[in-house]
């Protein structure tokens, strides 16, 4: 299967030499010779470039970037499978074709019992497709899985985090479970970065109970707390004790609106 873009031109540019000096321009290094970090896993958002793209960038430039990856998405609106993934084919961007791969992807299948083989809950969702051009640049020989999960429902994502780890515990190559999600939606600034600042405690915690908990109670409308709680599970299952917060910022930083905030996120965990 080839899965065409669906949001370039919108969250990020459709012409390939701009889209390249943008993705160069986030991810430019302070010390260019500093080794990169090796880390099991990263925490992304998903928003449009002019928004988010920086704190992905600041995440994805000073970490190791293997050719294996795991793009753990959230499915905001497609109809489609609850945990769906495409095993086999590519995804096109304005900077080419990024294979899937097809041993990681249907290892992911075999290990997870409630997800399905579903291009429909892929075929208009951003969260994903926004992250490729990232790794085309900074890795161009990756190849990787794609997972949306449309669900919230906390023992079914404690089920697919565990089967991920199982699968990264068995890989005896280096594969970056990479995860995505913005954080609080559509407030003012000011409680925007409260809640956020909330979830991200857990999430350095690494307390998938408790980040779930949080958002729930006190209301935080983080669009991949799905996926974030399935990542915690995940490398609970393979012993990853430490994360680090990379990047914080909302909109506002760059819309000057402080009425209407989404705050974004960039961690590591290793």
């Amino acid at each position: 299967m080839l899965r065409l873009p669906v949001v370039a031109g919108s969250f990020y540019p459709s012409n390939p030499a701009e889209l390249s000096s943008l993705i160069l321009q986030f991810t430019k290094r302070d010390n260019p010779a500093a080794l990169r970090a090796k880390v099991q896993a990263c925490l992304v958002p998903h928003a449009g470039y002019i928004y988010s793209g920086h704190v992905t960038g600041n995440v994805l430039a000073d970490i190791h970037i293997p050719k294996k990856i795991i793009i753990l998405g959230v499915r905001h609106r497609p109809p489609g499978a609850q945990v769906a993934i495409i095993s086999s084919g590519a995804w096109r961007t304005p900077l080419g074709d990024a294979s899937i791969d097809e041993d990681l992807s249907s290892r992911l299948l075999s290990a997870c019992p409630v997800m399905r083989e579903d291009s429909v809950a892929h075929s208009n969702e951003h969260s994903l497709e926004v992250q490729v051009p990232f790794l085309q640049i900074i890795e161009p020989k990756f190849r990787f899985a794609p997972i949306a999960l449309g669900t919230a429902h906390f023992e079914t994502l404690l089920r697919v985090g565990e089967a991920i780890g199982k699968v990264l515990a068995a890989e005896k190559e280096n594969v970056l479970l990479l995860t995505t999600s913005d954080l609080n939606h559509y407030e003012d600034d000011a409680t925007t970065r409260v809640k956020d600042h909330k979830a991200i405690e857990q999430l350095l915690q690494m307390d998938a109970a408790a980040l779930f908990d949080v958002c729930r109670k006190e209301d935080i409308s983080m669009c991949g707390l799905g996926p974030a709680v399935a990542m915690l599970r995940a490398l609970k299952t393979v012993g990853v004790t430490r994360s680090q917060l990379i990047r914080y910022a909302t909109s506002s930083e760059i819309s000057g609106d402080p009425q209407t905030a989404v705050g974004y996120a960039g961690m590591t965990f290793s």
